[in-house]
């Protein structure tokens, strides 16, 4: 078979696992030529592609990032996007794709499916808010960089007497935030799922202040917001999958955490550092056993499908399930936690 390969959306750790399984078993044990697609889905509609040999992906298991690049394109707001899709394809040889990414770039895979395009998903997200899996590779060594950075916060933070407020990645999904929080000790934790009251997360930094501890850390996903009329925000620009830019709750906070308090008080965004550097053996593995089973699925006819982690199998699910809703914090999980705040 000839296979086409991408990765889009934003970068994670765990991309080129996934593309070094996919080469090496298609070449060695089916036989199969791999063209890589550069930049996401924007190579598929341009034409730009690398051929991926054993040689291509020698030594990329440990590195972070993707050798095909990414970016956030979507072939449904380009003119004639479909088509152009369709005919690269053609032209090239292509029997069917295996795209590598989120909701945005599995929702477009679907739609391309739908549209009679042979296409098959790989799940990756640091937010691991993709649903029909259950953890999402990426998502293991984000939660490690952002535990790392509070427990290191922790230390400035009562050497000075301060109130420390990390932002974190989480736009519509408050995991990397609630699990870092917790394991991290954070006294204060805000996702996007619970919209939060200003004066109660003051109110929970007064009692520590009350309790003798002078220091405070509140961790924030990205997409944390406040409850309407509590708190004045900023929106920003939407890309291509009508997506805001997110970033600035943390600095948000920290201003309105010492005007109301007096507390002084400083932000740290930790943004992309997340997304970057080394996936940790879990991210590895799990990539690596994900892009398995979708060379796999491929020589089966699995196309409209996902692969994903069930319990410890991997199993294929259709693209439709995989996208169909967001998999994000229980709100009661968060509020059993809560007693540890503050």
């Amino acid at each position: 078979m000839r296979i086409g390969l991408l990765t889009g959306g934003g970068d994670c750790p765990g991309l080129n696992a996934v593309i070094r399984a996919i080469v090496r078993k298609g070449v060695d044990h089916y036989g199969d030529e791999t063209l890589g697609f550069r930049d996401g889905w924007r190579g598929v509609l341009e034409g730009s592609f690398e051929p991926l040999t054993l040689d291509s992906v020698r030594g990329i298991l440990p590195r972070g990032g993707t050798i095909l690049r990414s970016s956030r394109t979507n072939p449904y707001k380009r003119e004639n996007g479909v088509e152009q899709v369709r005919q690269t394809l053609a032209e090239h040889r292509v029997d069917g794709l295996i795209a590598i990414g989120g909701e945005d770039t599995l929702g477009a895979a679907k739609r391309l499916y739908d549209d009679g395009i042979n296409v098959i998903g790989v799940p990756k997200t640091i937010d691991n808010d993709l649903g029909a899996t259950d953890q999402t590779f990426g998502f293991d060594t984000a939660l490690h960089i952002a535990t790392e950075a509070v427990d290191r916060l922790h230390t400035t933070a009562e050497s000075h007497n301060r109130c420390l407020v990390v932002e974190v990645m989480g736009r519509h999904a408050g995991w990397i935030a609630l699990h870092s929080g917790v394991a991290g000790g954070a006294d204060v934790i805000l996702i996007p799922e619970l919209p939060f009251d200003i004066e109660e997360v003051c109110q929970l930094i007064r009692r520590r202040h009350q309790r003798g501890r002078y220091f405070s850390i509140v961790v924030a996903a990205e997409g944390a917001t406040p409850k309407e009329g509590t708190l004045e925000v900023s929106s920003g620009q939407v890309d291509e999958f009508g997506h805001e830019r997110l970033g600035g709750i943390g600095h948000v906070l920290e201003r309105d955490i010492e005007s109301r308090t007096g507390y002084e008080t400083r932000a740290t965004v930790l943004g992309h550092v997340q997304r970057g550097g080394s996936p940790t053996a879990f991210d590895r593995v799990l990539a690596t056993r994900l892009g398995l089973a979708a060379i796999d699925a491929a020589h089966d006819s699995g196309w409209g499908t996902m692969t994903s982690l069930r319990s410890t199998n991997i199993d294929l699910v259709p693209l439709a399930e995989a996208v169909a809703t967001l998999k994000q914090v229980p709100v009661e999980e968060y509020q059993r936690l809560g007693v540890l705040f503050g």
